[in-house]
């Protein structure tokens, strides 16, 4: 039986997430919202959470004051556990004025972090993606290969496979070469059409971890990816763990196997909510075995008058008035009016719809007010000249002016 290791957590959350413009407009990639009523960052602090590793640390960056708000709201662990916490730790520019310069210099430039609680693992996660993990499988398969680096990794099909890390792996895991975003991706062995893909979380003994990103400094290294593990991997014993094998209790047989998503682009944050749906869900967020905590919300249960729901999560303090909402998500205290019309969309917190406004695959970021009649998602082109429109022709209505308590009064105004 093996002993439990000590470890530290540290949660890569400074992504600037360019490719999801406008919703990060405002806040980091990690901050946006997911779902009826989580935000991104709220996946991996929970499959860490789950899996019994409660030292974290969480390392910010861009547009990063929603994050800690965030944080701050709704991620407090018991205070009286010393080893219990996690602690938002933006750039100390402790070496220099310069901000983290990628993901391995974000690490060591924390360094004093890991040799203060001494941990016997570090544990270096990604706050980008939708997913359940339990860590502590990975754990485990790291300690039984006596591995000093394990990435984690899944097939991914080979057309998309050059947006990632590709490794390729021997039978037993070990990795004989790691290539960064590869222009041609090398397919797995047996199987020309998926390629073994980083899901940019890794396992690392702490002292080697330590011993590389003082040699990475040195030799000017930046990224993990990029730089250390390529030259970890010709020195230490570095393997990959297939995240496909990972269990978690209380999936349901109609849910999909290895779940996970990269909502880096609007086109896949969107269909990421539609995997949400249905009756048969490929990712049930209700899930008593392994749950996804976020905002402790104290406001009320939402109102429904005359309305019309059809395949569509409804979040709390909202009023719905006489509206048509199908394949949909709203968030929290969102008011519609009369005769309002939803196919395909997701309303962000504390929007207003008024009366007729009919909308079709849109997006809606928090305190918009939607006029009266306004349809949108029905002439790109007329879009384009107002919004963000993607390739498939998904809307994006940026973020609008306001604060909670002001969206309070809009909305008790049209009680």
């Amino acid at each position: 039986m093996m002993i439990t290791p000590n470890i530290l957590a540290l949660v890569l959350a400074g992504g600037e997430g360019t490719r999801l413009h406008p919703l990060t407009q405002h806040r980091s990639k990690p901050s946006v919202p997911f779902g009826g009523r989580f935000r991104i960052v709220d996946f991996v602090l929970s499959n860490l959470v789950n899996s019994k590793i409660f030292s974290i640390y969480l390392l910010v960056q861009y547009k990063s004051q929603s994050l800690i708000e965030h944080i701050r709201r709704s991620w407090l662990l018991a205070p009286i556990f010393p080893e219990q916490f996690i602690a938002v730790v933006p750039p100390q520019m402790r070496e220099g004025p310069e901000w983290f310069q990628g993901t391995a210099d974000a690490v060591y430039q924390n360094l004093g972090l890991i040799e203060k609680r001494a941990p016997d693992l570090v544990v270096v996660f990604g706050a980008d993606h939708v997913y359940r993990m339990d860590v502590r499988q990975m754990v485990h398969f790291h300690l039984l290969s006596q591995a000093d680096v394990t990435i984690a990794a899944l097939p991914v099909p080979i057309g998309e496979a050059s947006a990632f890390g590709i490794i390729d792996a021997a039978d037993d895991g070990r990795v004989r070469s790691f290539r960064e975003k590869p222009i041609q991706p090398s397919p797995m062995a047996g199987d020309p059409t998926r390629a073994f893909a980083s899901m940019g979380n890794y396992i690392f003994t702490t002292e080697v971890l330590i011993k590389a990103l003082r040699e990475g400094h040195r030799l000017g290294e930046k990224d993990f990816g990029k730089d250390l593990l390529p030259r970890l991997i010709q020195t230490q014993r570095v393997f990959a763990y297939d995240f496909c094998g990972n269990r978690i209790p209380g999936i349901h047989a109609s849910e999909e196997p290895g779940y996970w998503r990269d909502v880096g682009t609007i086109d896949a944050y969107f269909a990421a909510h539609q995997d949400l749906l249905g009756s048969e869900p490929r990712l049930d967020l209700f899930n008593p075995k392994w749950r996804i905590g976020s905002s402790n919300y104290q406001g009320p249960s939402p109102k429904f008058f005359h309305a019309e729901l059809d395949n569509s999560i409804i979040s709390a303090g909202g009023l719905i008035k006489g509206a048509r909402i199908r394949n949909s998500i709203v968030r929290r205290e969102v008011f519609m009016e009369e005769d309002v019309e939803l196919d395909e969309c997701i309303i962000m917190d504390y929007a207003v719809l008024r009366k007729g406004v009919r909308l079709r695959r849109v997006i809606v970021d928090r305190y918009n007010i939607i006029e009266a009649g306004d349809r949108i998602g029905f002439d790109a082109d007329a879009d384009r000249h107002r919004f963000t429109v993607t390739e498939s022709g998904i809307v994006v209505i940026p973020r609008g002016q306001g604060t909670d308590t002001y969206a309070d009064a809009r909305m008790f105004h049209y009680l």
